[in-house]
């Protein structure tokens, strides 16, 4: 068998996408298959329910079926929504020519809605299908009228309806709990032909608070059918499988489809890993810090930097610990200069490390010389000093520098440069607002801190932002998803330093 499952969905169509053979086409991609589909029935449906379904003809499934079959090999078929009697008929005798190596029936005779899909003359007809399936996959609901009997309302009166089915149908039954009450939503694989212990395997799972549970069933089937053509072993694909649903049942709010019972998200765990286009991904960092950088405008250090309110001693911690900072962030920018990919980003993080240096030995030799203060520790006492060198790192700086070299130790330099970035990019946006407030000043020659709030204009820093943030774009676009999702926390963590940086002064001078 081919490394990619080729799997066959034949069931009934959903025109809102989030059942049928829709879901049943993104349930196999999601699993590494190839997906095709032959459609037994037209629904007119959305997530609040089903108000038609219109049956093409038997002998048009018949050429669907045959169309595919005689062209490509089938490892695994899924069977889903069978209308009638006719349909049924020709299915089981495409199954009984063909012989797929793997067949999964989801017995969709009720949906999550609670309207009926199947027609009650149907019934029969499907019981006899169940022979041809190597796992069947009802709820708890169907389970139950697959034997005659009322639904189940208790955990082992399920698995034993489950042993009973097998029995009669000589293929394994996956016992699903979703349908039962309480927190545990277990789902176990029996097989009566094991004898004794009819269970190959149970695992057990928390219920996901939501009510999107739209084509869990198709979902679900059609995993299954894709990863046991992998695997060859019902227990490894069900694990495999009911973590995989257990996140798109957590992430479905994320999709925001419809006004009923939404669908469940199955592409969340490679979500992070689409294609994005330049500057896309730096975009969505920028939007998803946009409540932090809110709260920095905010900030008496910014309003009274603005305004030249600003206390002395407040500044000069500011001036003492952005010393302090740098001579960390050198060694930061060192380490992405060590992992970057290409020359030219070699070149530019490695030029950042020099600056940083230059500047921190810039504010010895000036700022700091006019603007004693206190060397604090950690605890925010200390002795007298009058530069940095005598300073300890604040807390805020400390933690800072931490995080950075936390995310160098990562070993990945995607993360560092998104470690990095907002120190270029929240630092240089928060200048340009305020060079732009007092170049519009008719006093601002008698700004105290007007000197200070010049360099801002420095259009050597904005460059080296752009780039900053261009090759951090590129990085993210290059990232794996777990890698993407590791960008992001390094990139809000750095956002909230940098928050928490400029309110030190007001918390520890």
């Amino acid at each position: 068998m081919g490394a990619v499952p080729r799997v066959l969905s034949i069931a009934g169509s959903d025109p809102s996408g989030g059942a049928g053979i829709q879901a049943d086409l993104k349930s196999i991609a999601a699993m590494g298959g190839y997906g095709m589909c032959a459609i037994t029935a037209l629904t007119a449906q959305n997530t609040r329910g089903v108000t038609a379904v219109h049956t093409p003809p038997a002998d048009f499934l018949a050429a669907q079926l045959e169309a595919v079959g005689s062209d490509i090999r089938v490892d695994a078929v899924k069977i889903g929504m069978l209308s009638d009697a006719s349909v049924i008929r020709t299915v089981a005798a495409w199954l009984g020519r063909t012989q797929p190596a793997v067949v999964v029936l989801d017995p969709v005779m009720v949906a999550t809605s609670g309207d009926r899909l199947l027609a009650a003359d149907a019934e029969e007809a499907l019981r006899g299908l169940l022979a041809h399936a190597h796992l069947v996959t009802p709820n708890l609901p169907e389970l139950g009228a697959l034997l005659g009997e009322d639904t189940a309302t208790g955990w082992e009166e399920a698995l034993d309806q489950g042993r009973r089915l097998s029995e009669r149908t000589g293929g394994a039954v996956l016992v699903k709990g979703g349908h039962l009450e309480g927190a545990a939503c277990p789902d176990a694989i029996v097989d009566a032909r094991r004898g004794a212990d009819p269970v190959v395997v149970q695992i057990e799972g928390e219920r996901v608070a939501t009510r999107n549970t739209h084509g869990t069933g198709c979902s679900l089937s059609s995993a299954l059918a894709t990863v046991q053509a992998r695997t060859g072993d019902w227990a490894r694909s069900l694990a495999v499988v009911k973590e995989w649903l257990r996140g798109a049942l957590a992430a479905s709010g994320e999709l925001e489809v419809g006004g009923g019972h939404g669908p469940v998200h199955h592409f969340h765990h490679v979500a992070a890993s689409v294609p994005l286009a330049e500057g896309e991904f730096t975009d969505g960092l920028w939007r998803d810090t946009a409540k932090v950088r809110a709260e920095i405008d905010a900030l008496p250090f910014i309003a009274q930097l603005d305004d030249g309110t600003l206390p002395q001693g407040h500044f000069a911690y500011y001036l003492t610990q952005d010393a302090l900072y740098l001579n960390g962030y050198s060694r930061v920018l060192a380490r992405a200069s060590a992992l970057a990919p290409s020359e030219e980003e070699q070149a530019f993080w490695a030029e950042g490390a020099r600056v940083c240096l230059a500047v921190e030995a810039e504010l010895h030799r000036t700022w700091l010389s006019r603007h004693p203060v206190a060397a604090h520790d950690a605890g925010g006492a200390g002795a007298e000093g009058t530069g940095a060198g005598g300073a300890v790192p604040g807390p805020v700086t400390k933690a800072y520098v931490d995080h950075l070299l936390a995310a160098s130790a990562f070993g990945s330099y995607a993360v560092l440069a998104a470690a990095a970035l907002p120190c270029y990019w929240i630092y240089a946006e928060v200048g340009a607002a305020l060079h732009a407030r007092h170049a519009a000043r008719p006093d601002q020659d008698g700004h105290p801190y007007g000197a200070w709030i010049g360099t801002y204009a420095d259009e050597a820093f904005a460059a080296a932002t752009r780039r900053a943030i261009a090759y951090t774009d590129a990085a993210g676009r290059r990232a794996s998803a777990g890698e993407r999702a590791a960008m992001r926390e390094a990139f809000t963590a750095s956002a909230v330093y940098e928050r928490e940086f400029f309110d030190a002064p007001r918390r520890f001078a």
